[in-house]
């Protein structure tokens, strides 16, 4: 059984994934939802995560990209 924390990482795991194989992808947190299915609380804890930890940056259109690509 998996519990909150191990679904957080494994999600993680797979937005970092989907960033790295496609270094300048870039989405709004509405094609963030759409994309991976989330819900609004979902998608900002997950995005909040990767942005603290410097994996992603917002940028001045609101889209989220790697944060060290271009």
């Amino acid at each position: 059984m998996l519990d909150a924390k191990t679904h957080r990482e494994d999600w993680l795991q797979l937005i970092r994934g989907e960033y790295l194989e496609i270094p300048d992808l870039c989405l709004t947190k509405p094609q963030v939802e759409r994309l991976w299915d989330l819900d609004n609380v979902t998608s900002d804890a997950l995005l909040e995560a990767l942005v603290e930890v410097r994996f992603l940056r917002r940028t001045t259109q609101e889209c989220y990209v790697r944060a060290n690509v271009g």
